[in-house]
């Protein structure tokens, strides 16, 4: 990566403001589901307190829409991280902006924690507004951006003060989540050990068109499921009965087929269901038989077998979406199967896209198996059909 890193600063006695990605599940109680967001950022932060930095977070939560709600408040994630930091002291300011959080970050002291309140309580954030950028970048000398799973977008946070506060003189770097996600992404898809596969399920043809068209142009294969893969079959001219088609991205599959040869491997078999149910009454039939009333949830067993040994000698493979609907566990077996087999690679790089793959990967118990899953599904991948990251261009340049 041709970025600097938090390894470029110098942060003693500096205030550091960090842009990380703390947007996790919180249940009714508002209670953390799933902390791995947090625990991702730690490295980068411990690095700069032990550095004795004065830290500034700032991150999202959910969709709030420009205005306070309690129930995407940041305060469930301030307890949490003090849990996670008990030789640190983490403070909660009460709002983004304004007197109090500026009281708040000229009282730090070198290994200070102070959380800001959900950025997107201010409509500035997603409009990327250069006053809102001000205030913020006023909290900091440095920036760091450890947010990989925003880097897709050109909020204030993530372009306009990094912006800002290099005006003033401060650095603008990563951190080494970000870091991590560049490297992992970037060799895979530019520079790739051989035979190299990519895996892509989910719902739309139309969400991954840019990504199948990147990669078609650097894969050995492309492996299609989900329920993607049934717009490839209509294009093929199967009758797909009641599953999920998305008849306005069939010509778009058809000219993708083309182009692709023998390089895009759909599934043979697949498993149709009466309903869309957990335990709905399911038939294995093959992909060209789905019957009429029914609908693809799963892919099939000689599917399963067939794309296993494809990937027996894969040396990289990046997977984004799932091949079929895994949260019924009736139709998790395509996606469980293949991915208990990345797990079994040996001397193969295996990147999971983030997501429902890195969702699905964690309910196989499989996350540590492999060598990477991202933590960002919609910035990894704007990343897979290589475009530009916002969140990243915008950082200093070594």
């Amino acid at each position: 990566m041709n970025k600097k890193t938090v390894r470029d600063l110098n942060p003693e006695g500096r205030r550091v403001l960090v842009r990380v990605d703390f947007n996790v599940p919180l249940d009714e109680h508002r209670q953390i589901t799933d902390d791995a967001r947090i625990r991702a950022a730690l490295p980068t932060i411990t690095y700069l307190l032990e550095r004795d930095a004065r830290l500034v977070l700032m991150s999202h939560l959910g969709r709030p829409k420009g205005k306070y709600d309690p129930r995407l408040s940041l305060a469930p994630v301030s307890h949490h991280l003090q849990d996670l930091l008990p030789d640190y002291r983490v403070r909660m300011a009460s709002a983004v902006v304004g007197p109090s959080v500026e009281i708040l970050v000229k009282d730090m002291q070198p290994g200070d924690v102070v959380l800001l309140e959900n950025l997107r309580f201010d409509p500035g954030e997603k409009k990327d507004d250069p006053r809102f950028a001000a205030e913020l970048a006023a909290f900091g000398d440095d920036y760091v951006n450890d947010a990989f799973g925003t880097c897709h977008r050109a909020h204030a946070s993530m372009v306009a003060v990094p912006q800002a506060v290099r005006a003033k003189g401060g650095a603008a770097v990563a951190g080494f989540l970000v870091e991590k996600e560049i490297e992992f992404l970037g060799n895979a898809v530019n520079n790739p050990v051989r035979p190299f596969y990519a895996i892509l399920g989910g719902a739309k043809v139309s969400d991954k068109i840019g990504v199948i068209r990147n990669l078609l142009t650097k894969v050995d294969g492309l492996i299609i499921g989900g329920g993607m893969a049934n717009t490839f079959f209509a294009a093929k001219g199967y009758e797909m009965g009641q599953s999920l088609v998305e008849q306005d991205a069939v010509e778009l599959a058809r000219a993708l087929l083309d182009e692709a040869g023998d390089r895009l491997h759909l599934p043979i078999d697949v498993v149709a269901a009466a309903e869309f149910k957990a335990d709905a009454d399911a038939v294995i039939v093959p992909a060209d038989q789905v019957p009429a009333d029914r609908m693809v949830l799963d892919i099939g067993p000689e599917s399963i077998a067939a794309f296993q040994q494809m990937l027996a000698g894969a040396k990289t493979v990046v997977w984004n979406g799932p091949l079929g609907v895994f949260e019924f566990p009736k139709f998790a077996k395509g996606t469980f199967a293949i991915a208990q087999t990345l797990a079994d690679l040996q001397d193969a790089t295996t990147i999971i896209g983030g997501g429902d793959s890195a969702a699905a990967i964690k309910q196989a118990g499989l996350t540590d198996k492999v060598s990477h899953v991202s933590t960002g599904g919609g910035a990894s991948l704007v990343f897979l059909e290589g475009k530009p990251l916002p969140g990243i261009d915008v950082l200093d340049d070594k």
